[in-house]
């Protein structure tokens, strides 16, 4: 039987109590449910969900950079009925389904270069699985086995199996389930807002920080580097994105070294950034791309990693094979839920609508930056972060104690009372992370700047 509970204004909330007994959250604190049960969301139309007491939020964040279409399409509903009903599950081990195959190919034809074999997974940490083990197994069948270390940046995410938790750069997340892989090794990220010395001239930033990975891969020897992990615009610490011409160097210093190039475009993939992979839009082809989230808009879960040809050619000799695969990898379903978002893409014209309008999403949020705790609005696209900070002049952060009271002790549970679900986190610096549907506009931009203004406004006084 299912207890209900009595919210502050007086409405009913059916489910809350159970979801606290019974259900396991991700990354979630749950000895803090035991007074305060967790919200339930329980419907999503457009760029607004809904709770079970019938509240609406603006969506900031599109479910968790997932929803890029919006909520409630039911073309996507019923793509997936359609094909449940002709083939609901069949692996791909060592067999194919026409949903798959036809997935593959438009993958293939949006993806840059020579990048023409697309590996199915279930998800993004699976597919930087995949890479990796692609990555170290190419080598060894050219001959070339200590090829095996990995670089990636600091406070860079990549997953939470224990390979893509061994490249993800984040101590914090790590340290509970050491030892991880070894081989893994970071480098500095492209925070250039932290980085005073470059402040004025990005490019030259841009040309160190690339360096610092040519650094890390003598170091350690590029007979024992196997590839770098990097996002088109990081994640975790605040979306930073590419200084001019970053991953152009980046791309000559793999080469360079016969190391593999891996744009993790988990988040940054199926127009996030106004691009199907978003390696396009800073103009690099990488030799792999992991992606996942938005390729079905999140109404089925899937993800991939697309190598080029050139990574695949020693898995086409003789008796190669690659042991690797998920049960649930190219799902049909989700297949073909994937083809029916696309289509969604091409006949709407998402990617055009975030190239159109994200400077006008940019310019909505930097209004913020006249409130004292804003410190920098950075990020691309449909994706931003919001750095705060103590003191504007001096960049001066908060440190481990304000953080905790300022994020969870006030922000996120502030800002959703105030009609906004986004993500107030502090992986790396204290942040607030926006990443709406990309069915936004100005309207939505509005809404969430006046909601962040009032909500960070009153953290400021309470400071």
């Amino acid at each position: 039987m299912t207890t209900t509970e009595q919210d502050v204004t007086g409405t009913t909330s059916p489910f809350g109590a159970d979801a606290a007994r019974n259900l396991w959250l991700h990354f979630s604190r749950m000895g803090g449910y035991a007074d305060a049960p967790p919200p339930v969301i329980v419907r999503g139309e457009g760029a607004r969900i809904f709770d079970d007491r019938g509240r609406s939020y603006l969506d900031g964040l599109a479910g968790l950079f997932v929803v890029q279409a919006g909520h409630g399409r039911r073309v996507l509903a019923e793509a997936a009925a359609r094909q449940a009903e002709q083939l609901a599950f069949f692996p791909l081990w060592s067999y194919a389904h026409p949903a798959a195959i036809e997935l593959s190919q438009r993958l293939a034809a949006a993806a840059p270069g020579d990048l023409n074999r697309v590996f199915f997974t279930s998800g993004g940490g699976e597919a930087v699985e995949t890479a990796w083990k692609a990555a170290k197994q190419y080598f060894k069948l050219t001959g070339r086995p200590q090829k095996t270390k990995v670089i990636s940046r600091a406070v860079a995410y990549h997953g939470t199996t224990q390979g893509a938790l061994s490249i993800t750069g984040i101590p914090a997340l790590k340290e509970a389930f050491e030892p991880l892989v070894p081989g893994t090794f970071r480098v500095p990220n492209t925070n250039i807002y932290r980085a005073p010395v470059f402040g004025d001239d990005p490019k030259a930033f841009g040309r160190w920080a690339a360096d610092q990975i040519e650094q890390q891969i003598l170091f350690e020897g590029p007979d024992t580097v196997a590839a770098v992990f990097l996002e088109p615009v990081q994640n975790a610490g605040g979306c930073f994105p590419p200084p001019p011409g970053y991953f152009d160097r980046v791309r000559e210093i793999c080469d360079r070294h016969d190391v593999l190039l891996v744009s993790d475009e988990v988040i940054c993939a199926f127009g996030r950034l106004g691009t199907t992979f978003a390696c396009d839009k800073f103009g690099y082809v990488p030799d792999m791309i992991t992606c996942a989230k938005g390729m079905t808009s999140g109404y089925s879960p899937i993800g991939a990693m697309i190598a080029s040809d050139r990574v695949m050619e020693p898995f086409l000799q003789g008796a190669a094979s690659f042991a690797h695969g998920y049960t649930f990898g190219g799902h049909p379903v989700s297949s073909a839920v994937a083809l029916a978002n696309l289509d969604i893409f091409e006949d709407e014209r998402l990617d055009q609508h975030v190239l159109e309008t994200e400077g006008a999403f940019r310019t909505t949020l930097e209004r913020l930056l006249d409130l004292p705790i804003v410190g920098d609005v950075r990020g691309d696209g449909f994706f931003y972060g919001i750095e705060l900070v103590k003191d504007k002049a001096t960049k001066e952060t908060f440190d481990a104690a304000e953080s905790e009271r300022l994020l969870r002790g006030f922000l996120s549970g502030a800002l959703f009372e105030a009609g906004l679900y986004c993500r107030a986190d502090d992986r790396g610096d204290p942040v607030i992370q926006l990443a709406p549907p990309l069915i936004c506009g100005q309207a939505e931009f509005d809404e969430m700047e006046q909601i962040l203004r009032g909500v960070l406004s009153e953290a400021w006084s309470k400071l």
